[in-house]
């Protein structure tokens, strides 16, 4: 199972519209424009990690809710693949930067 943007973007709908929340009153809690709400979930911007974090404490979810596909994968084996990735991108940075 692959990490999908667009998973991202039905999950951060599904949990604002069962909260009842709009785009508007999470871009307030999330402490930015209504616009980039609405563009993250239209999919035509990617949120950083530190607005991953406000939208899921603002959602009141755990931010790997965000990413699942499957009910039936575990938080855990997503924390791996995420971590993993993460590690991944942090070696190639380094290399770059090491290799300069």
């Amino acid at each position: 199972m692959g990490i999908s943007f667009s998973d991202f973007i039905i999950n951060m709908k599904y949990y604002r519209t069962k909260r009842n929340i709009s785009q508007a009153q999470l871009a307030e809690d999330c402490d930015c424009s209504n616009g980039m709400i609405g563009a993250i979930e239209a999919g035509r911007a990617k949120p950083s990690f530190d607005m991953i974090l406000s939208i899921s404490e603002a959602l009141n979810i755990h931010p790997a809710d965000l990413f699942l596909r499957d009910t039936s994968v575990s938080r855990n084996e997503l924390k791996n693949q995420i971590q993993n990735k993460l590690i991944e991108d942090i070696k190639k940075v380094l290399n770059e930067n090491l290799s300069d």
